[in-house]
């Protein structure tokens, strides 16, 4: 099957948005690649698909095999899904991008289908406040960037991560 899905960031469906045209045997991993790069995103985050639109949800498929929970490799077409049916990639757990996802159209895939972009209207920052910073302000506010202070980082958002799952598990 190939898929065309009309993605937004939640709130801003109207000013900016892209139509994906993806194969059914690419794997959640490979939809939210074409997500981010469509948007000008980095891929150094942890994210998550809500097929219920609820971030931190059960019904959800995890980018992280660390955690609990169900791995985004699954191939889209394993996901049963139907044509006006929504669901959410959650990405960037610190910043909480919620991007909105319509299935548009399923159709039967002739031949092979490469993931692409099909419309795109608007443009979104991720990081707008950073875009106004020069370089030798980035060294003042920020310090210098070092491996170790990434892998820190890591640590930090999965903690957060885990926090707020338990959280959820104990309501």
């Amino acid at each position: 099957m190939v898929y065309t899905m009309k993605v937004y960031p939640k709130g801003r469906g109207r000013e900016a948005y892209r139509v994906i045209k993806i194969s059914g045997s690419a794997t959640l991993n490979g939809l939210c690649k074409a997500i981010l790069d469509s948007f000008d995103f980095t891929d150094d985050h942890l994210y998550e698909f809500c097929m219920d639109n609820k971030m931190y949800s059960r019904d959800s498929y995890q980018s992280s095999t660390k955690m609990d929970g169900r791995s985004a490799e699954i191939k889209i077409d394993k996901l049963g899904l139907k044509e006006k049916q929504k669901f959410s990639l959650h990405y960037d757990f610190g910043d909480d991008w919620m991007f909105v996802i319509n299935v548009q159209k399923i159709q039967e895939e002739a031949g092979k289908c490469k993931t692409c972009v099909v419309k795109s209207k608007g443009k979104v920052e991720q990081y707008p406040d950073f875009e106004d910073l020069e370089d030798d302000d980035w060294e003042m506010e920020f310090g210098e960037n070092d491996e170790e202070e990434d892998e820190e980082f890591e640590d930090e958002e999965t903690k957060k991560i885990m926090d707020k799952k338990i959280r959820e598990m104990n309501r």
